[in-house]
């Protein structure tokens, strides 16, 4: 992609400030991973996208989703966990941008996933999978990795017993309007 090419904005991200790197998240290394930490990994995320690293920006948002948050804090109510996101992403990526394969990325980060809040996070990528699924139906599993990928209904039960209030709900909706890119 030419470096005087940017993406179209993602109407489920901020706009990003001007001059966002790498620092933005470097500056939370060791604080705690909260509201300020969420927001950073979306603005950046953001940033990234716009610039044509689509792949980064997939990896910023995972960050996101891995902020430790109640459900209750004030950001969720502006910008709430970014399952759209993610799926716009996937979904408005141009073939010339290198996208990385979502679905495997997602099924191996799921089956490997580490402490902090590991069930919470694993579900949540599970999700980001099924969401990877629905927009590029095209790509493929990794036939290697012996997993047993779950179902829409398990991946539900996951998100209830270990997401936020209503965490479920936001990500079935936003599942239920994907249409799939041809």
């Amino acid at each position: 992609m030419p470096a005087s090419l940017t993406l179209p904005p993602c109407p489920f991200l901020p706009e990003p400030r001007p001059g966002l790197d790498w620092r933005t998240l470097h500056a939370h290394r060791g604080a705690a991973r909260g509201p300020e930490f969420y927001f950073s990994c979306l603005e950046y995320g953001h940033a990234l996208w716009r610039q044509g690293f689509a792949a980064r920006a997939l990896l910023c948002l995972d960050r996101a989703f891995g902020a430790d948050l109640t459900g209750e804090e004030p950001i969720l109510a502006e910008h709430p966990l970014p399952y759209a996101a993610m799926a716009w992403l996937i979904g408005a990526t141009p073939p010339d941008v290198f996208l990385g394969n979502p679905r495997v990325h997602f099924q191996h980060y799921a089956d490997r996933m580490n402490e902090p809040r590991r069930d919470q996070r694993r579900w949540r990528a599970w999700a980001c999978w099924a969401l990877a699924r629905a927009v590029r139906p095209d790509l493929p599993g990794d036939p290697k990795h012996r997993v047993v990928e779950p179902n829409l209904g398990t991946i539900s039960a996951g998100l209830r017993e270990h997401g936020h209030v209503g965490e479920c709900e936001g990500w079935q909706r936003v599942l239920a309007g994907l249409t799939p890119r041809v």
